[in-house]
């Protein structure tokens, strides 16, 4: 394989082994391997870069943020993600895309036997593919194809763990398979709509999957507004009480499920893996002077996520539009930080959340850990204002960051003193639940309260405590 062809990354500090093992040979330290264990399946992962196309001037800006070489990187950490084993990745640059292969043919014939060599059983390409240049494709190299869609769905059916994060994967999938419906066998080719030839022609068979898979899609949607109504009644019953709700949002691979097991005792998945997290998961958060806060961990974002997968998700993701307060999770230390950053804002944008509201959405520079002193002072004296910096991993800046949040969530909540007769204790009751109580004194004149109010519990409250108002 000649250099100038391909430029190759390999996907470890060490060169991979090229020869898979036998079956019952001897490792490095003489153990037998375990006839029984099923290898991983062989992939190879490559990223196309059209190298004649003229971007716009944000598409330029995109391009000129993330290398290809740290976009063939992310795509082989999304091939690991389901347990694949990469055999080879590579970027390969194309001066045009044919319509049929995507690939010039010099270039199909030089993959096809590095698939070959390799003895790989699926190739990964992360670049949208035309139903009819994954079928060419996969006629040419003998080998399963995907593209970033399908890999992505692929992890996110392998995540999905509660009924509404499958039914979401499926639904998605249904959605994207629908478009992609090829002819592939020739038999039932056309079903008859009578008998002998006094029927007419009916239904192909493409179009007999169509409105099989349509049918399935109305289902999977009427099951999943019935999870949103019942998430929806949850969330109203949340409003009754005083707790605001703050979510977690971020990039993969960020850190926001380690950040949100350190601030809530929990034990949620994190890994070192792009989207260990796909269901969202709500914990209560302490804050510093009493009060609680609900936290959301939800799914995290990805760069050139296809839009039918953020309305597969919007159920879930509505956790994140309905919050108070946002925190957006940045891997600081990561060399694609700012556009990554991008990425999510783009993702809010489609959700409706304006990113750029400082009083709603507050910026967290995760895994500070994993920095230098030198690379510290500077980011922060680049830091923007607000910004918080912490490590998720050992603790540092938690305490800081909880400060923040509760410091943000009061600034719009207006705090009062009452003084209530002993004798309204139903009264005092609903205080507790639906209001946050900062500090309480029970005297002989009645039970002091100073409280903070809510906006949404704003009118309630004066109905019900207003006469019990201290100047």
């Amino acid at each position: 394989m000649r250099k100038d062809r391909l430029t190759t990354r390999p996907t470890s500090d060490e060169p991979f082994d090229h020869e898979a093992p036998e079956e019952g040979a001897a490792d490095l330290h003489g153990t037998a391997l375990a006839s029984h264990e099923k290898p991983r399946t062989a992939a190879v992962v490559l990223m196309p870069v059209h190298t004649g196309a003229r971007p716009s001037a944000e598409a330029d800006a995109a391009a000129r943020a993330r290398s290809p070489e740290a976009k063939l990187a992310e795509a082989v950490g999304l091939t690991e993600a389901i347990d694949l084993e990469v055999v080879g990745a590579y970027v390969v640059r194309l001066p045009n895309l044919r319509p049929a292969t995507l690939f010039g043919t010099g270039k199909v014939e030089e993959i096809g036997r590095i698939v070959e060599t390799e003895k790989a059983d699926l190739v990964i390409v992360d670049h949208p593919l035309s139903p009819v240049q994954q079928r060419n494709l996969e006629k040419a190299w003998s080998a399963k194809v995907l593209d970033r869609t399908a890999l992505i769905l692929e992890i996110f059916g392998a995540r999905a763990r509660t009924r509404e994060g499958t039914l979401q994967v499926e639904l998605a999938h249904l959605k994207w398979q629908k478009s992609r419906l090829v002819r592939t066998w020739t038999h039932l080719e056309r079903q008859r709509g009578g008998f002998g030839f006094l029927g007419g022609p009916g239904e192909t068979q493409i179009e007999a999957d169509r409105r099989q898979i349509q049918e399935r899609i109305g289902r999977i949607e009427r099951e999943l507004e019935e999870v949103k109504r019942t998430r929806g009644l949850h969330r109203a019953n949340r409003k009754k009480v005083p707790h605001p709700t703050v979510a977690l949002v971020g990039y993969t691979n960020a850190g926001k499920s380690t950040l949100f097991n350190r601030l809530t005792d929990a034990n949620v998945l994190s890994q070192d893996l792009l989207f260990a997290t796909l269901d969202p998961t709500l914990r209560k958060v302490k804050l510093p002077h009493g009060g609680e806060a609900i936290l959301s961990d939800t799914v995290g974002f990805i760069s050139e996520l296809p839009t039918h997968l953020v309305a597969a998700f919007r159920a879930t993701l509505e956790e994140v539009v309905s919050a108070d307060l946002i925190l957006h999770v940045r891997d600081i230390s990561h060399p694609d930080t700012d556009a990554q950053a991008a990425d999510v804002v783009k993702t809010l944008d489609l959700l409706g959340v304006d990113a750029r509201d400082a009083r709603r959405v507050i910026e967290v520079w995760n895994k500070v850990d994993m920095l230098d002193e030198e690379r510290r002072a500077k980011l922060a004296a680049e830091a923007p204002a607000g910004a918080v910096a912490v490590s998720a991993l050992t603790g540092e800046g938690t305490d800081a960051l909880v400060a923040r949040v509760e410091a943000e969530l009061a600034s719009g909540r207006a705090t009062r003193q009452l003084r209530v007769p002993v004798t309204e204790g139903e009264l005092l009751a609903w205080l507790h639940r639906s209001v946050e109580v900062i500090d309480r004194v029970d005297a002989d004149d009645g039970v002091r309260l100073t409280v903070r109010i809510p906006p949404r519990q704003a009118d309630l409250f004066r109905s019900r405590a207003g006469r019990y108002l201290q100047s």
